[in-house]
């Protein structure tokens, strides 16, 4: 079964989302990250997906690549080949050294085969918004063409999620918000999204009523505190991304709010 765009009505995915793979505890956006994330009991990913110059989906946050692998500029001019061979771990530490750069499909192929879900961030480089937008949208419906639950394609870049929408319209889209606009919740639905992704310090009650009014699910990012994430619960939060995998309990079940806030540090209580 795939997810119905046009509906609100099936929210397959969990409360709690860990960001890119394992938060701060492991190279983000790395396979080593998405592994310990799942340790943690994670059953849902937030990562950002760009395209290689020649057009490879891959996993990276950033325009540049000097952050987060020991490459130099900007990450757009460089084939696939040339980054697979990157240092995409020694920058989090010795332990990490080597980790690669991670393709799309391999993502996706780990993802099948755990039954894991994903939210997938199109990060287009400068002036190439529509072709990411279509190229991720055409990989993603390839790759999980058997899957019963969709990833979440969601993006800042509202051209690259037009594209997406046009590429592959019934993908479930979510709409990302680092400040909150008076038509933010009229863009969201003019590109047809199922979700909008808002930043935290903008989100509270009422604008979490008013993504709701509008037939979408509310999502935050990114959220560390315990107080600030109880707070946001408590006012009909749908997801939580946090980089805190070892801070908070994810719920087993789908789709449920937390009945009170879990803390790793309660188990380590009872």
């Amino acid at each position: 079964m795939t997810l119905n765009a046009s509906s609100t009505a099936l929210w397959p995915y969990p409360c709690w989302i860990a960001h890119r793979g394992a938060g701060d505890l492991a190279p983000e956006n790395t396979m080593a990250a998405f592994r310990l994330g799942a340790e943690h009991g994670f059953g849902m990913f937030e990562c950002d997906v760009r395209l290689s110059a020649d057009g490879e989906p891959y996993l990276l946050h950033d325009d540049l690549l000097d952050r987060t692998t020991n490459g130099r500029g900007q990450a757009a001019l460089q084939p696939w080949d040339a980054l697979s061979r990157l240092d995409a771990g020694s920058w989090h530490g010795r332990p990490y050294a080597g980790e690669p750069l991670m393709r799309l499909e391999s993502l996706a192929r780990w993802l099948l085969a755990l039954g894991l879900m994903v939210n997938l961030e199109i990060k287009p480089s400068p002036g190439d918004e529509e072709r990411t937008g279509r190229v991720v949208a055409n990989h993603v419906a390839r790759l999980w063409s058997q899957a019963h639950v969709m990833p979440l394609l969601s993006s800042f870049n509202v051209t690259a999620l037009k594209a997406a929408r046009n590429a592959q319209p019934d993908l479930p889209r979510a709409l990302l918000i680092d400040q909150w606009a008076q038509d933010s919740i009229r863009t969201a639905q003019e590109l047809g999204c199922r979700a909008m992704v808002v930043n935290h310090r903008y989100l509270d009650e009422r604008k979490i009523d008013a993504i709701h009014q509008a037939d979408m699910k509310a999502l935050t990012y990114t959220v560390n505190n315990a107080d600030r994430a109880a707070t946001l619960w408590l006012s009909g939060l749908d997801g939580l991304i946090t980089d805190r995998i070892d801070v908070f309990e994810p719920q087993a079940r789908l789709g449920a709010h937390p009945g009170r806030l879990i803390l790793a540090t309660d188990l380590m209580l009872v």
